[in-house]
C-alpha cells in the first residue's frame, strides 16, 4: 500500500507550531541584547515557582504536575546584558516595535489578518524557564494560508512571544535545575497550521516551506536553538499529541511517522483489552509491599533499594500479559510508555514487568512469588517497582493510571522528541485555564499607515531570490539554491553590491571553499565579512588572484585581526607583474621544448600545472593560460 494511502486509512492529521526567534536589537519586554553568551555568569539567585488558581478556580493539570516535582530553580545571570525584567523584579517594559513589524510582515505573507488591538497575555509555565511562573504571549494574525507543492495548509494563527531561558544543567542531588537568563525575552514568532497536513513528508515539506518564508524577511537568526518545532499528531480513534520542540528539520517526518505508528499500536492495544474483558474499573490501585520476596535477591537495583532502607512494591494489570512488551515504536514498548510514567510521576529509576521477567537478577522463582503475592492470574502482568515507600506508591498510582488509559486507546499528552525520531512522555496536555490577561504592558494599536508601510517594505522571498540570481548572475540551479538558503546570503549580495566580481566565484568561495577550509579544521568560524569584502576588492583589481583565495582566508581564519594588506605581505600572495610572469613561463617553455615539440599544442595542460606552481597563487590563471598560449605557440613556430 503507498503510503498516502495507508495515512489516508489512519485518518492522520497534523498541525505544526514553528517557533523562530527574531534577529532585533532589544528583548520583547526590555532592552537589553539578544545574544547568547558562554562566559562565566556574574551571579545566581534561586526560586520556587508555585501554580495558582485562574479566575474560575481551576489549576492547570501541567502546572500541578511540574509544581509536585518539587525543584528549585537556580537562574544565572550577567550583569551588563540582563536586567531586572528577566529577574521579575522590575516591570516588563513595552512590546518592541521592531518584531510586531516583523511578525505583520509574516502575516502579510501569508496573507493573514492582522489584529487591530495587540493585547499581550500570560501564559503560565512553572517548569522554571521562566522566573514570573508564565510566559508573555500575544496575538498577531490569524488564518491565511501558505501554498506547498500547490495544496493550500491553513495558518490558523500567528504569535509573537517571549523565548524561555536557557537550561544549563540539572543537578539531581538538590533537586534543582540551572538556568540562563541570556535567553528568556529574546522575540519569538509563532507560526501555527490549521491541521491540513496529511503525512509525514508533507509535514516536512510545509515545515521546510514556512522556514524559507522566516528567511526572507532576513530578520530572523540562524544556528542551533533558534528554532524549534511543535508537532501535533492524531489518527482516527486517537487522541491529539503535541510533540514539543523538535530542532532538527530533517527528523520531522520520521516523528510524524513513528507517532502515528505508536497510536496505531495503542489503539490495537486497546482492542486486545476490551477483548479479554478489561475496562477501566476492572484496573485496582491495590499495590504490594513484596520485599521479602527479594531479600536474597540478585538483582543490582533491588539489592541497592534494601540495603538504603527501600522498599519493593508491585500491582497487578489484569489482562496485560503479554501487552508490556509489544513494540509500538522502534525500541520503545507499551512497558516503556508505563515506565516513563512512574519516572515523572513516582521520581524512580524505572520499573520491571513480568513480561521481560526472568532477567536482571530476578528470578523464575522470584516471578512465581510475585504473582502468587498479588494474586496474578495466567492472562494478568505484574509492575515491580524498588524505591523508597512514597516513591513506590506514587510510581505504581501512575502505573495503574497509565494502564486505565491503555484501555480506552490513546491518552491525550505533550511528548518529548527523542534524537532517533521517537518520543517519550513529558507531561499533561495543559488545559484551558492557563491563559490569562498581561496587565503590566500597554497594547497596541496596529494602525492603516503601519499596514501600508509593511505592504511597501515586502522583502523578495528565498524562492523568487533564487530565480532572479539564476537569471540576473548566471549562478547554476544548484548554487543559487546553496546561497539563498545559507548563512552567507546577505555576504554574498553586500559584495556583488561593493565588487563587480563574478557573483559565481564569490558564490562558489562562500559555499564550497569554506566548506573545504572547515574540513581541513581551518577555524572559518573567525573569518569576518570585512574579510571577504576587502579580498574580493583586491580580486577586482587585479591585485590578488583567484587562485589565492583559499590561503588567503586560511591565513585571515587564524588571525582575524590582521588587515587584508598585512596578510599579502605575511603570505607574499601579492600579484606578480605580467613581465615577471612572462620571464618564468619562458624559463618553463625553453626548458620543455622537447616536450613541447612532441606532443605540440596538447602540452598546455600539462606545462599550465607546472606554471601555477612555480607561480604559487600570484597571478590569475587566465593570464598564465594566455601567456603560455602564446610562447607555445612561438616556440612551435621557430
Amino acid at each position: 500500500m503507498p503510503d498516502t494511502d495507508r495515512y489516508t486509512k489512519l485518518g492522520l492529521m497534523v498541525g505544526l507550531e514553528l517557533h523562530q526567534q527574531l534577529d532585533t536589537q532589544r528583548k520583547l519586554f526590555c532592552h537589553c541584547p539578544t545574544i547568547i553568551r558562554d562566559e562565566k555568569p556574574d551571579g545566581t539567585f534561586i526560586r520556587r515557582l508555585r501554580p495558582t488558581q485562574s479566575e474560575m478556580g481551576e489549576i492547570d493539570p501541567a502546572a500541578l504536575f511540574e509544581f509536585q516535582k518539587k525543584k528549585r530553580f537556580c537562574y544565572e545571570y550577567y550583569n551588563d546584558t540582563t536586567c531586572l525584567v528577566e529577574a521579575d523584579e522590575e516591570p516588563p517594559h513595552d512590546l518592541c516595535e521592531d518584531a510586531i513589524d516583523i511578525c505583520l510582515t509574516m502575516a502579510r505573507f501569508f496573507q493573514s489578518n492582522p489584529v487591530d488591538e495587540i493585547h499581550p497575555m500570560r501564559k503560565i509555565v512553572i517548569d522554571g524557564s521562566n522566573t514570573t511562573g508564565f510566559q508573555r504571549t500575544t496575538i498577531i494574525a490569524n488564518s491565511g494560508k501558505t501554498i506547498v507543492d500547490g495544496k493550500a495548509i491553513g495558518i490558523q494563527i500567528i504569535c509573537l512571544e517571549e523565548d524561555a531561558a536557557r537550561k544549563i544543567a540539572d543537578d539531581d542531588k538538590n533537586n534543582m535545575r540551572i538556568y540562563r537568563l541570556d535567553r528568556l525575552g529574546i522575540p519569538l514568532i509563532e507560526v501555527a497550521t490549521d491541521p491540513d497536513i496529511r503525512t509525514p513528508e508533507e509535514a516536512q515539506r510545509v515545515a521546510l516551506a514556512i522556514g524559507l518564508l522566516l528567511r526572507s524577511t532576513g530578520r530572523v537568526k540562524r544556528g542551533q536553538g533558534t528554532i524549534r518545532q511543535d508537532v501535533n499528531v492524531s489518527i482516527k480513534d486517537g487522541a491529539i499529541i503535541e510533540i514539543k520542540g523538535l530542532q532538527q528539520l530533517d527528523m520531522l517526518s520520521t516523528l510524524v511517522e513513528y507517532e502515528a505508528l505508536r497510536q496505531e499500536k495503542l489503539l490495537e492495544i486497546r482492542d486486545i483489552l476490551r477483548d479479554r474483558g478489561i475496562t477501566t474499573e476492572k484496573i485496582k490501585d491495590k499495590i504490594t509491599d513484596v520485599s521479602e520476596v527479594f531479600a536474597k535477591s540478585e538483582s543490582k537495583v533491588i539489592k541497592k533499594s534494601l540495603k538504603s532502607g527501600g522498599t519493593v512494591y508491585a500491582v497487578r494489570l489484569p489482562g496485560f500479559a503479554g501487552l508490556l512488551g509489544i513494540e509500538i515504536q522502534p525500541e520503545r514498548r507499551l512497558g516503556t510508555e508505563i515506565s516513563d510514567y512512574a519516572k515523572f510521576w513516582g521520581g524512580v529509576g524505572g520499573i520491571f514487568h513480568t513480561d521481560e521477567l526472568p532477567k536482571y537478577g530476578i528470578s523464575d522463582t522470584n516471578v512465581s512469588e510475585i504473582r502468587k503475592a498479588v494474586k496474578a492470574k495466567d492472562q494478568d502482568a505484574v509492575v515491580i517497582v524498588a524505591s523508597s515507600k512514597s516513591k513506590c506508591k506514587d510510581a505504581l498510582a501512575a502505573v495503574v493510571n497509565r494502564a486505565r488509559e491503555a484501555t480506552k486507546g490513546v491518552p491525550a499528552e505533550t511528548r518529548t522528541p527523542l534524537p532517533e525520531g521517537t518520543s517519550k512522555f513529558a507531561r499533561p496536555r495543559p488545559g484551558s485555564s492557563r491563559m490569562y490577561p498581561e496587565t503590566d504592558v500597554r497594547p497596541v494599536k496596529i494602525t492603516e499607515s503601519r499596514l501600508k508601510r509593511i505592504k511597501k517594505n515586502m522583502p523578495e522571498t528565498i524562492e523568487n531570490k533564487e530565480k532572479r540570481f539564476i537569471k540576473e548572475y548566471k549562478l547554476s540551479t544548484d548554487l543559487a539554491h546553496q546561497i539563498t538558503r545559507s548563512v552567507n546570503l546577505s555576504i554574498f549580495e553586500h559584495i556583488i553590491k561593493e565588487t563587480k566580481v563574478s557573483p559565481t566565484l564569490v558564490a562558489a568561495t562562500l559555499e564550497n571553499t569554506i566548506v573545504s577550509l572547515h574540513r581541513d579544521q581551518v577555524p572559518t568560524e573567525n573569518l569576518q565579512e570585512n574579510h571577504f569584502i576587502d579580498m574580493f576588492k583586491l580580486v577586482e583589481k587585479n591585485e590578488l588572484s583567484t587562485e589565492a583565495i583559499p590561503e588567503v582566508l586560511t591565513y585571515l581564519a587564524n588571525n582575524p585581526s590582521s588587515s587584508i594588506n598585512e596578510t599579502l605581505e605575511s603570505t607574499g600572495l601579492g600579484m606578480m607583474s605580467v613581465a615577471e610572469v612572462e620571464e618564468i613561463v619562458k624559463k618553463i617553455v625553453l626548458d620543455r621544448e622537447d616536450i613541447i615539440r612532441e606532443q605540440g599544442e596538447r602540452s598546455l595542460g600539462g606545462l599550465m600545472g607546472a606554471v601555477m606552481k612555480e607561480l604559487g597563487g600570484k597571478v590569475d590563471g587566465k593570464t598564465v593560460k594566455q601567456i603560455l598560449t602564446a610562447e607555445i605557440s612561438k616556440l612551435l613556430k621557430s
